[in-house]
């Protein structure tokens, strides 16, 4: 994903798995994991053109709960 600010997210969910007890390999498979699925998220209400990462971050809760349910 080329889009400005998207790896500093990343990067955010992947220190917060971190300083949550997950090991690093599994902080990595479920951050990049949320990470995607927010982005494909976000993507059916915005133009994949026009996404900023603001609007992965307004869909990871989103994408938490799909997890959680499965």
């Amino acid at each position: 994903m080329a889009t400005a600010g998207s790896g500093d997210v990343l990067s955010g969910m992947l220190s917060s798995l971190l300083a949550q007890g997950l090991s690093p390999i599994d902080a990595a498979r479920t951050g990049v994991f949320l990470h995607g699925l927010a982005a494909d998220l976000a993507i059916r209400t915005i133009h994949p053109k026009s996404l900023i990462a603001s609007n992965i971050i307004e869909y990871i809760s989103s994408a938490w709960n799909i997890v959680a349910q499965k």
